[in-house]
């Protein structure tokens, strides 16, 4: 792949998807570092975001389904509903013209432009399940590099708060390693 988000966007599909499979069957029900989610809540937000984002690529308006929590998302076992999204995803992935430009909310933009927020999303929300039960989950640098980039030319009232995908940023202390630092960054408190 040519486009950065492609590459960290296929990258995270895997790298959520070796949490995931860590997860015990009671782990689903816990609370996750996603502030008033469980993990389940996480697995079907993120599983309808990968549903939604491969009709895009495909080319075709998804249809937002109605839940009261994104848990009520996950149907059978948490990843015999994840694993084929995420092949759905990979396939229309390969199929998709990343040059091309669209309409979207936030302006004209490429499909690969479209992609950096979900590809940031699978690595935040691989952090969300695994942290809380004892998987260290390294960020790579290029995953913070990459998101810096595309996330800070941004509005804080657009990304931050309830309406937004992040909190506000954590306050870290001086020792805190490089995944610390992103992950005050999306709003999560690194060491809670």
């Amino acid at each position: 792949m040519t486009h950065p988000s492609a590459d960290l966007y296929l990258r995270g599909l895997d790298r959520f998807e070796e949490v995931a499979e860590q997860l015990s069957t009671e782990q689903w029900d816990q609370a996750s570092a996603c502030e008033g989610w469980t993990n389940l809540d996480v697995l079907g937000h993120l599983g309808n975001s990968v549903r939604m984002g491969a009709a895009y690529l495909r080319g075709e308006q998804p249809v937002a389904p109605a839940f009261d929590r994104p848990a009520d998302l996950v149907d059978g076992a948490p990843l015999d509903f994840w694993r084929p999204l995420a092949a759905a995803a990979r396939e229309a992935l390969a199929g998709a013209d990343l040059d091309l430009e669209m309409d979207t909310p936030m302006g004209r933009r490429t499909v690969a432009d479209r992609l950096a927020f979900p590809a940031i999303d699978l690595w935040v929300h691989a952090w969300d399940i695994g942290h809380p039960i004892g998987i260290d989950l390294e960020i790579p640098a290029e995953v913070d590099q990459f998101s810096h980039r595309y996330i800070d030319p941004f509005p804080p009232e657009m990304l931050r708060g309830p309406q937004g995908a992040f909190g506000p940023e954590v306050e870290v202390p001086t020792d805190a390693t490089a995944t610390e630092r992103f992950v005050a960054w999306t709003g999560r408190d690194p060491r809670a």
